[in-house]
């Protein structure tokens, strides 16, 4: 074996990252493997909610992390037609932070990476691939992987997959998971921000399409958000079509789309809500998106993930660090966290069928679906959506034995 550590988690996104900072911190040997060499990657979930912001506080890093680049989002108003509707208030939240803040992922992550550095407990490994198994009998023993200087062996007391909705380690783990379907994908690509620009998020829904830009800024990022499988039909119509199209949905000059100059900028998110059955087996877990891909419904995917690590280095970390862990220990998370997920879940795929798919299947103008039209009109309604995307189900707290080790 070319090294040991107590854990190693494959993946170095929210989920991956969060979990090794959180078990250095409890004193266990971490490694995290991530295979590329920054974290600058586009077209990521933005979205830090209340509930991440909540443990961020729990750490004591929440004011240095709001020093970083960000667009605090306190209602979420969405247009349908030419109707607006506010559909989630947070300023009613508990916590110091009553809002979601618009963070490019890089910057988060790259804030939980200097975080980690400080733990001698903790190391990260860019451009590194964890892409098998190590095995013994039927027990993960570590992993396989390569990087620049080439093949390497992991040993460890516990592998996990953090590795997302491609995970190559629940692959070779044989573990199987139900998909649940999704009636869209997302066409992802910037354009350029004014100062005289409002800087409210946007969500617009119109007979065929919906809209969404996230204020990053000095630029917009945009979400087309179109009808499974129509990428290919997109794209052959020629991007001279693709950018009018963009144009009457913007909500200032059509010409702005005329930033767009090729394809090469518009890039498709393949949506898939899926979740696995079993989530561990000996020496093996699974968290964030290898365990379950949420609907981008929400961007909660994230926080799922954050909450997530946070119940795992709660339930895992003074075993790992003492040298008892079990496989009993193991499975305690998907039993903590499974529910959650399920509702979660539900909740998205309940919105994809009463309001996206129809949304994009319409072929005229639409109104607000009578679910929202209900909600939106009984006062302080707003405040039970603000709650579920805000905090979720379960939201996690950092355990005395992680926040004091």
């Amino acid at each position: 074996m070319d090294q040991r550590v107590q854990c190693c988690i494959a993946g170095g996104g929210p989920a991956g990252l969060m979990l090794g900072v959180l078990l250095a911190r409890a004193g266990v040997k971490t490694l995290v493997l991530e295979k590329h060499s920054d974290f600058l990657r586009d077209f990521r979930g933005d979205t830090i909610h209340p509930s991440t912001l909540a443990v961020m506080d729990e750490l004591g890093w929440l004011d240095e992390l709001l020093q970083l680049p960000h667009q605090p989002v306190r209602t979420l108003v969405a247009m349908f037609g030419t109707t607006p509707l506010a559909l989630a208030d947070f300023s009613h939240l508990p916590g110091r932070a009553k809002f979601i803040a618009m963070m490019p992922q890089w910057d988060f992550l790259s804030f939980l990476a200097r975080k980690g550095a400080l733990s001698p407990k903790f190391s990260l490994l860019m451009e590194t691939t964890a892409d098998g198994l190590a095995l013994d009998g039927g027990c993960v023993t570590g992993v396989r992987a390569h990087g620049p200087n080439g093949t390497l062996t992991i040993a460890a007391d516990l592998v996990v997959a953090a590795d997302g909705r491609t995970s190559l380690l629940r692959d070779a783990a044989g573990l199987r998971s139900d998909d649940f379907g999704a009636p869209m994908d997302v066409m992802w690509f910037r354009l350029p921000r004014r100062p005289t620009d409002t800087d409210q998020t946007q969500a617009r829904f119109d007979g065929g399409r919906i809209f969404v830009m996230l204020n990053r800024g000095d630029y917009w990022q945009c979400a087309s958000v179109i009808a499974k499988g129509m990428n290919e039909r997109v794209r052959a119509a020629g991007l001279p079509a693709f950018r009018a199209s963009i144009g009457t949905a913007l909500p200032f000059d059509p010409q702005r789309a005329d930033a767009i100059t090729t394809w090469d900028e518009v890039k498709l998110l393949t949506v898939k809500v899926d979740r696995l059955r079993q989530w561990a087996r000996p020496g093996l877990l699974c968290i964030g998106d290898a365990a379950h891909a949420m609907s981008p419904v929400g961007g909660v995917g994230i926080n799922l993930a954050i909450q997530d690590a946070v119940a795992t280095a709660n339930l895992l970390a003074k075993n790992l660090r003492d040298g008892r862990l079990t496989y009993d220990d193991v499975k305690r998370v998907q039993a903590r966290r499974d529910w959650p997920t399920q509702m979660t879940q539900r909740l998205q795929l309940a919105m994809q069928n009463a309001i996206i798919a129809p949304a994009l299947s319409a072929t005229g103008t639409i109104t607000p679906p009578l679910v929202l039209r209900l909600l939106t009109s009984v006062p302080f309604a707003n405040r039970l959506p603000a709650r579920l995307l805000g905090l979720g189900f379960r939201p996690e707290h950092v355990a005395k034995h992680v926040l004091v080790a």
